[in-house]
C-alpha cells in the first residue's frame, strides 16, 4: 500500500488511514459493531471496544457467512461480490467521502440485496466513487445474513440483520461528522432485500432521527413473514441441524453447517390460512414481524421521512430467463408477487401519512443480455443509479447490461435524481404518489 496516498481520519472509536484518490478519500472496513462470534451472532449488536494507534482501513473487510447463488449464464458477481470472505469482524462500514475536512456533506447510506442471504460492501457495484464526485458522502454497511441474521430462536431478539442496519446507522449519527458527512442530513437507501429492510425502518420506533429521507428500490413494504411462517423454517433448520430450536443449541453450530443446511430450507411451503409467502419460496429469510411495514408506518419514523420508491417493469425476468424460461406470465406473477404488491401498498400507506411527500419511480430500461431477453429486470437500475453502466464488467455476452452500450443521458438521469433527493428531498418531479410516477427508460 506505500504507492497510495493516504489519509487519516480519527473517529470516537480510533484514527483510520484511507486512500486519497483523484474522488475524494475512501475509508473500508471500519467496525461499527463488535465481531458477532459465538453466542454473540444471536445477540443485538453491541459497542466496538475500539482500538489503539491507527486502523488500516484500506483494504475491505470480511463479509458476512453466506452462500454461493446461482443465475445460470448471468454474471451477478458485480452484485453478490466476491461471497463469503471469512472473519469474525464483518460488521462493518466502508465511507466515501469527497473530502473529511470542509462544510458538512449530504450523506446517503446503502443496504445492499441478495435475498437476507447474500451481498456485502465489496460488490462492484457500488462504487461510490459517483456520490462522491457528486458532493455526497456515502456509507456502504454490511449486515449478519441467514441464520444468524434472520431466524426466529427462542432467546435471541427477531431480526438481527435490522438491528445491525440501525447500528450502523447510529453509528452515522455519532461518527460521520469526522468523514466530512452531515449527521443531520441522512438518506438510508437500499434495494431488493435492503430496500425491504429500508421500509422496515419506516416503521421502527428506535429509527427516529437516525434519517431524513429513505429510497426504497424494489422492494416490498408487506414482505415480512408472520411469526407463525418464520417459526415453520426455525423447525426445519432445527431439524437439518438435529438440534432444539433454541439459541443455546444454535450457539454451538459453526457458520459453515448453517451454509450446508441451506438448500434443505429451500421451498418450504410458507402459506397458511391468513397469509401468503411474500418471496413466493424464493428464501427461507425475512423479516418477522407481528404486522407488515406497510401497516405499521406511525409507529416509526415515516410522517416525517420524504420517500422516494419504485420498482422495475419487468422484475421478475431475473428469475426465469437465466435459467431458460422466457415465460412472461410467469415472470409478471414473480415480479408483482415480490415487489409490486407491496411497493404498491407503501406508496399508499406512506403518502396517508407524509401528507404527500412520496416520490415514485419506474425504470424501464431493457437490458440487451441474454440476447436481449432479461429486459427491465430486477437489478438492472443499480449501474445507473451508481453510475457505473459504462463499465466493461458490466457488458459483454454474460455481464448484467449485455453487449449493448448503456443509453447515453440516462445513468446521468437517474443518478443526478437520487444525489438531488438526498440534497433537497425533491427528485425532480412532484410528490404525488402513484398519481405521478417518474419514468427512467
Amino acid at each position: 500500500m506505500s504507492h497510495q496516498v493516504t489519509s487519516v481520519v480519527d473517529t470516537p472509536s480510533g484514527a483510520v488511514r484511507g486512500v486519497r484518490d483523484e474522488y475524494g478519500e475512501l475509508y473500508r472496513g471500519i467496525p461499527y459493531a463488535a465481531a458477532p462470534v459465538g453466542a454473540a451472532r444471536f445477540a443485538p449488536p453491541t459497542a466496538h471496544a475500539g482500538w489503539s494507534g491507527v486502523r488500516d482501513a484500506t483494504a475491505p473487510s470480511p463479509t458476512a457467512p453466506q452462500p454461493r447463488r446461482d443465475f445460470g449464464s448471468l454474471d451477478m458477481t458485480p452484485y453478490f461480490g466476491p461471497g463469503w470472505v471469512p472473519g469474525p469482524e464483518y460488521l462493518t462500514v466502508d465511507v466515501r467521502t469527497p473530502s473529511s475536512n470542509g462544510p458538512a456533506l449530504p450523506v446517503m447510506v446503502f443496504v445492499h440485496g441478495g435475498g437476507f442471504v447474500t451481498g456485502s460492501t465489496r460488490a462492484p457495484l457500488y462504487d461510490g466513487r459517483a456520490f462522491a464526485r457528486d458532493g455526497i458522502v456515502l456509507v456502504t454497511l454490511n449486515y449478519r445474513l441467514g441464520i444468524p441474521g434472520f431466524l426466529d430462536l427462542d432467546g435471541a431478539p427477531a431480526n438481527r440483520g435490522l438491528l445491525d442496519v440501525l447500528a450502523a446507522l447510529a453509528w452515522v449519527r455519532d461518527t460521520i461528522a469526522a468523514f466530512g458527512g452531515d449527521p443531520a442530513d441522512v438518506t438510508v437507501f437500499g434495494q431488493s432485500a435492503g430496500a425491504t429492510l429500508v421500509g422496515a425502518l419506516l416503521a421502527t420506533p428506535e429509527a427516529k432521527g437516525l434519517f431524513r429521507r429513505a429510497i426504497v428500490q424494489s422492494g416490498s413494504g408487506t414482505g415480512a413473514f408472520t411469526p407463525e411462517q418464520a417459526q415453520r423454517v426455525t423447525r426445519a433448520a432445527a431439524e437439518a441441524l438435529g438440534v432444539a430450536p433454541t439459541v443455546d443449541a444454535f450457539a454451538e453450530i459453526g457458520d459453515e453447517r448453517f451454509l450446508e443446511i441451506l438448500p434443505k430450507l429451500s421451498g418450504l411451503d410458507l402459506r397458511t390460512e391468513t397469509a401468503d409467502d411474500p418471496l413466493v419460496g424464493l428464501s427461507p429469510f425475512s423479516l418477522v414481524l407481528p404486522a407488515q411495514p406497510a401497516d405499521s408506518l406511525a409507529n416509526g419514523p415515516a410522517a416525517d421521512v420524504d420517500l422516494l420508491i419504485g420498482t422495475n417493469t419487468e422484475e421478475g425476468n431475473l428469475y426465469v430467463v437465466p435459467q431458460g424460461n422466457v415465460d412472461k406470465s410467469r415472470a409478471d406473477v414473480l415480479g408483482e408477487a415480490l415487489f409490486g404488491k407491496g411497493t404498491t401498498r407503501m406508496i399508499q400507506a406512506h403518502s396517508e401519512i407524509s401528507g404527500g411527500r412520496t416520490h415514485v419511480y419506474r425504470f424501464g430500461y431493457r437490458s440487451t443480455a441474454l440476447d436481449g431477453k432479461l429486459g427491465a429486470a430486477h437489478t438492472v437500475e443499480l449501474p445507473f443509479v451508481f453510475d457505473v453502466a459504462d463499465e466493461a464488467w458490466l457488458h459483454g455476452p454474460t455481464g448484467l447490461l449485455g453487449p449493448d452500450e448503456a443509453p447515453a443521458g440516462l445513468a446521468a438521469r437517474m443518478h443526478g435524481a437520487w444525489v438531488r433527493f438526498a440534497r433537497t428531498g425533491n427528485p425532480g418531479w412532484a410528490a404525488d404518489g402513484n398519481d405521478v410516477v417518474q419514468t427512467f427508460a
